[in-house]
């Protein structure tokens, strides 16, 4: 059995985080649940799973969670509330749903409080990797991937050092706008940009994904989790979304996973490691498919990839800079002040405006995200 602190309960990765445990009951149980402000939801989960604690985001909310679970549940709130159920004792293993830089320090309390983490939030890898896997290294713990793209490449490497591999190959879906022509990019719409082609995500990693932002973060995720440079990591546009990544090894020998989309195989893998445990919540029919087909992702449509590349190879303060200006940018293309081309194109821009700092200190990072929030908004 192991006890599981959830951080993000009621977002898309929580709740298939919910139904994993749900079908491992005599391994898995919940201690620790913590939402944004879906209040009702988190409530019926405690009520559920009667986790020893929870937390909501937002304090005014907290006093009606107490009136409801009385003594069966202590309650937190806010950022304190998170680093709370992060360092709960007898926690073996807290995984990091939360979407933002919200999940930074509680992945850092947790290491420190010897708990293994399970990532699913790409802006702690993306902002603070040196970090993060530093202090994994010092504590002992393990950072587990929960990215099916990272999933993926953690099964195929499975143990073998970053020396044996030629190239990590993400794959791609490619979005909504594989094949449009670029000069329509610039017409795209919100609801457009929201109709993902393979996968069922929150907004703001549904429009990551049209941009293939979400598959440039994953770029830079993958070269701090499997200690390797950032020439080495590539991206292949996979329509089909069964081949979830490749590893490229020195003698030329490619290992990839495959399975029909669907997050909770990752999940479960992160949770159960180093075991396999039975489901049979996915079924990959590999006839019924017919073809698997790759493509060259294009980076006029998608230049996106290359300010990761960018970001990734500087290193430093510059990749918590590329992944804040894109928060930004994502959230006034979906309040409709600005196009869908825009988003890249601020991001570039303030990328270009910031002065890099070298192996940075958490607070570094922070004030890089802050400036370049501030910059992107004006």
């Amino acid at each position: 059995m192991k006890n599981v602190v959830l951080l993000g309960s009621t977002g898309s990765i929580g709740t298939s985080t919910i139904k994993v445990v749900n079908d491992l009951p005599d391994r898995l149980r919940l201690v620790g649940l913590a939402a944004g402000n879906n209040v009702d939801l988190l409530l019926e989960q405690a009520l559920r799973h009667r986790p020893a604690a929870i937390s909501i985001a937002d304090p005014g909310k907290a006093a009606s969670l107490r009136d409801a679970l009385g003594t069966a549940a202590e309650v937190f709130s806010g950022a304190e509330g998170l680093v709370r159920l992060a360092t709960m004792p007898g926690a073996d293993v807290v995984l990091i749903a939360i979407v933002g830089t919200a999940g930074l320090r509680p992945a850092l309390a947790a290491i420190r409080a010897g708990h293994d983490i399970a990532v699913a939030s790409k802006e702690i890898l993306v902002m603070a990797g040196e970090i993060v896997m530093s202090e994994a290294r010092k504590y002992g713990v393990r950072v587990l991937a929960v990215d099916s793209e990272h999933s993926a490449i953690f099964q195929c490497l499975d143990g073998k050092p970053s020396c044996s591999v030629r190239n990590l190959w993400l794959t791609a879906s490619g979005g909504p706008f594989r094949s449009t022509p670029t000069e329509e990019m610039a017409k795209v719409t919100v609801q457009q940009a929201l109709k993902h082609p393979s996968w069922v995500m929150g907004r703001k990693i549904t429009i990551d994904s049209a941009t293939l932002f979400n598959k440039g973060l994953e770029m830079i995720e993958a070269r701090w989790l499997f200690d390797i440079e950032m020439e080495r990591v590539g991206v292949v546009v996979h329509p089909q979304s069964v081949v979830h990544s490749v590893v490229e090894f020195i003698d030329g020998s490619m290992l990839a996973q495959l399975s029909m989309p669907d997050m909770c195989l990752p999940i479960q893998y992160a949770l159960t490691y180093p075991e396999r445990v039975a489901s049979d919540r996915v079924q990959t029919n590999l006839p019924k498919l017919g073809s698997l087909t790759f493509e060259e992702p294009d980076p006029e449509r998608f230049p996106a990839l290359a300010l990761a590349r960018q970001a990734g190879e500087a290193g430093g303060t510059l990749p918590a800079v590329l992944n804040a200006a894109n928060e930004i940018a994502v959230e006034a293309f979906v309040r409709g002040r600005i196009g869908f081309t825009r988003i890249s194109e601020i991001v570039r821009d303030v990328m270009e405006h910031h002065q890099v700092t070298s192996h940075p200190t958490l607070e570094q990072i922070l004030e890089a995200d802050a400036w370049a929030r501030r910059e992107a908004a004006r």
